[in-house]
């Protein structure tokens, strides 16, 4: 009886370990990263890039309210240090009133094109966004319109916060209809649209990837990958990536937790497929080594 019980607890321990070492734990690239101007205080460059270099975060796109917080990171030796790549993006905020307006701004397309001729310390911005479309029906909007054209124009990659009836509009809004507009989905879709509406939308739109913060329906029981998520990903290994979204203090603190949760369920995938999504598709993307 005591052979047997010391027998079942070895196993146990076996699994344990074995459930453990099957943790992703290869590099990260974070590909929602916002550092905003309340959270520098409390979050100086030195504790965020320690939060990233624990974490195995290599590189980042940053986009930040307003965009002085992207410019930090990018001019920082602390950076380098770190070993983190910055990806720098326009963000399209001033200030939290131009979450509900910049659709509509002329003023917000003209700070944009400044900030595209000033680039940063990193160099060029390489994308726009992080943006909202609270109403779908805005991404229609006259300064929208005009974003969407000059991003592919200047093959800018997009990460836009919106509906899948907005990733319709938006392409229809681009010179090729969506068919070279690099847009990264935030969150693969506000609302929790379902996997076959994703499915249908990766194969409408070739460039079209998919940010999984925040994702509802993704994860199950355990933090393990739910089966109709496990089987988009292992149909698309290429057109995913992972993010923070530090949209808020709070994110900052949770962030070991948060990137301990993509590890977990990466490790769900076969390590060539959790490779690409967890770092390669990033660093593809946008030519970091």
């Amino acid at each position: 009886m005591i052979a047997r019980r010391f027998a079942r607890a070895i196993a146990l321990i076996a699994f344990a370990g074995a459930a453990h070492a099957a943790d992703y734990s290869g590099p990260l690239f974070d590909a929602h990263l916002h550092y905003n101007d309340e959270a520098q205080s409390p979050h100086p460059l030195a504790d965020v890039l320690d939060r990233m270099q624990r974490n195995g975060v290599k590189a980042i796109i940053a986009n930040s309210r307003p965009n002085d917080g992207t410019k930090a990171l990018a001019a920082s030796p602390q950076t380098r240090q770190a070993g983190v790549t910055v990806v720098p993006f326009v963000r399209l905020y001033r200030n939290r009133a131009d979450y509900d307006n910049w659709f509509r701004d002329e003023s917000i397309y003209e700070m944009v094109q400044a900030e595209l001729a000033r680039g940063t310390a990193a160099g060029p911005f390489r994308g726009l966004g992080e943006f909202h479309l609270y109403d779908s029906g805005n991404a229609n909007g006259p300064v929208a319109r005009k974003l969407m054209a000059l991003a592919e124009e200047k093959n800018l990659a997009v990460l836009a916060h919106v509906d899948d009836v907005a990733i319709d509009l938006l392409m229809a809004n681009t010179p090729s209809k969506g068919q070279k507009l690099r847009l990264i989905w935030a969150h693969t879709g506000i609302g929790g649209a379902p996997a076959a509406r994703v499915d249908q939308l990766f194969a409408q739109y070739p460039l079209l990837m998919g940010e999984l913060s925040y994702r509802p329906g993704l994860t199950c029981e355990g933090g393990k990958l739910c089966p109709e998520w496990r089987a988009l990903l292992l149909k698309y290994p290429s057109r995913f990536m992972i993010g923070s979204d530090t949209w808020v203090n709070q994110r900052w603190l949770y962030y070991d937790e948060l990137m301990k949760g993509y590890r977990t369920w990466l490790g769900d995938l076969p390590a060539e497929v959790a490779r690409r999504i967890a770092w390669d598709n990033g660093a593809s993307l946008f030519a970091v080594k």
